[in-house]
């Protein structure tokens, strides 16, 4: 993979478009740390993006202009959030600005003599990642990383260590508008962690198979001497699994594997299970993690740190104090017995895992799910089945109008009000609103003491959560 460009010497000016995404934050943070002149613009600044830069002292210009590239940076890196047609980016191939994407310049600036441990999968990569990170800082490998999220533990999504590891995010969504590979192709995996393969991102991916074949691209680039640590539960990778050339190793809940589990025990307050080792038990873990989809996640960092060699002590030791990612199954707040979860997922798989594990840990009360079809595969109609099935632990569910329907074509568009109608059809009350105004005075008119309010966005939600709280607080 070619990452080669001209390195600008410290303390030249570097503008970042895009900024407030996570990587490219993180990216910013990087850069900054290393003696770079930080500048950067975006469309939409919210929490916790907006706030980690406002720490670090990086200014940020709302919107996209040619006047955020006067005086002339002496690079820029361009987000995958920017289309050609972007005003900015239009004003930057004009003058002819030096430009690479986000991957590139990680990979030269922060990743350059470093073994990459790639997380890669459909769902699971951001906890994975923070987790594997921890395991190695709790082991004194002084870790480099660079996550989708703000990792409770670091209080920053990304570090740059001295020891020999770089754990990375490997998210298969293109790279930019010049470059139209998956990011994690740039990322030169020494070991690669694949969570699980499912269709997504339905706005550059036409189908499965080519969800499949860029994981396969991905798996070529394992060096021999490197790793695969797989989800074997995961139907698609088990039927990749025949192709892969390097050392392979395995985890599952219900399947047999090199890592598998036994004897889950799931309470108020945390989660404790067993994990074999080739049939016998390598070690018990306890976690504040809840839901099968975290047991996945602790599955496959436990995978890498059992190729490292950790100790066993080590490696419980650091789940049990692993504090997980904001807006991963995040409480941020609690009034009037009311406690609110922020979550960041969309798809309807991590919808339905997401509700499916808050409502395992609150069995007895109330759960109010408001989910908000954001992203550029949720605002289609592709999964308006799939999220029909999506929402069974849910006793009620709320639902906006998805925001920016212009964009998508009529006839791929996701409808709010079809869902509403079928779940209905299976006793799930729902309720639907026009505006989020509406949509927060309607949850505010429906939740009594004793509900738990779990909201998921992959977006700000118009910072409907902060609302919400504030509301409660005034109330209380």
């Amino acid at each position: 993979m070619d990452n080669s460009f001209h390195i600008p010497p410290q303390g030249a000016h570097i503008h970042l478009m895009g900024i407030c995404g996570v990587g490219m934050s993180s990216l910013a943070g990087m850069l900054k740390e290393k003696g770079y002149t930080i500048t950067g613009s975006d469309h939409n600044i919210y929490p916790p993006m907006s706030t980690f830069l406002e720490s670090l002292s990086i200014p940020v210009k709302k919107g996209y202009s040619p006047s955020n590239l006067y005086p002339p940076p002496d690079l820029v890196i361009v987000g995958n959030v920017i289309t050609r047609d972007n005003p900015e980016a239009a004003a930057l191939l004009q003058h002819g600005l030096p430009y690479v994407s986000m991957p590139q310049a990680l990979r030269r600036f922060a990743m350059d003599k470093k073994r990459s441990i790639a997380i890669a999968g459909t769902h699971g990569k951001t906890t994975a990642s923070a987790l594997i990170a921890w395991i190695l800082e709790i082991a004194d490998m002084k870790p480099s990383f660079m996550i989708g999220g703000i990792a409770k533990n670091f209080g920053t999504n990304f570090k740059l260590g001295t020891g020999p590891y770089f754990v990375i995010e490997g998210d298969e969504y293109d790279t930019a508008f010049f470059d139209k590979r998956p990011k994690f192709l740039h990322y030169d995996p020494y070991i690669a962690v694949i969570t699980g393969i499912e269709f997504d991102h339905a706005d550059i991916y036409k189908g499965i198979k080519e969800i499949k074949d860029a994981f396969r691209s991905l798996i070529e680039m394992i060096p021999a001497e490197g790793l695969l640590c797989a989800n074997r539960d995961d139907p698609v990778i088990l039927d990749e699994m025949n192709r892969v050339k390097c050392p392979l190793l395995t985890y599952a809940i219900k399947r047999e594997a090199d890592l598998c589990v036994r004897d889950i025990i799931v309470s108020t307050n945390e989660t404790e299970f067993t994990v074999l080792q080739g049939g016998k038990e390598y070690l018990r873990v306890a976690t504040e993690l809840y839901g099968d989809h975290n047991i996945y996640n602790i599955l496959a960092a436990l995978s890498v740190a059992f190729h490292l060699h950790i100790e066993p002590e080590i490696i419980t030791k650091a789940i049990k104090t692993f504090k997980g990612i904001k807006r991963r199954l995040d409480t941020i707040g609690n009034y009037r017995d009311i406690l609110v979860i922020d979550d960041f997922a969309h798809h309807p798989t991590a919808v339905r895992e997401t509700t499916r594990a808050v409502k395992s840990r609150y069995q007895d009360r109330r759960l109010v799910a408001v989910f908000e079809p954001r992203s550029n595969t949720s605002r289609r109609n592709v999964f308006q089945d799939a999220y029909a099935a999506s929402f069974t632990s849910a006793d009620v569910v709320i639902l906006p109008e998805p925001p920016k329907m212009q964009k998508i074509p009529l006839h791929e568009r996701f409808s709010s009000t079809k869902l509403k109608a079928d779940l209905i059809k299976q006793d799930i009350q729902t309720l639907y609103f026009p505006n989020n105004d509406d949509l927060l005075d309607g949850l505010l008119g429906l939740i009594r003491r004793g509900d738990v309010i779990l909201i998921m966005s992959n977006g700000p939600f118009d910072n409907i959560q902060e609302s919400l709280l504030q509301r409660l607080k005034e109330n209380k």
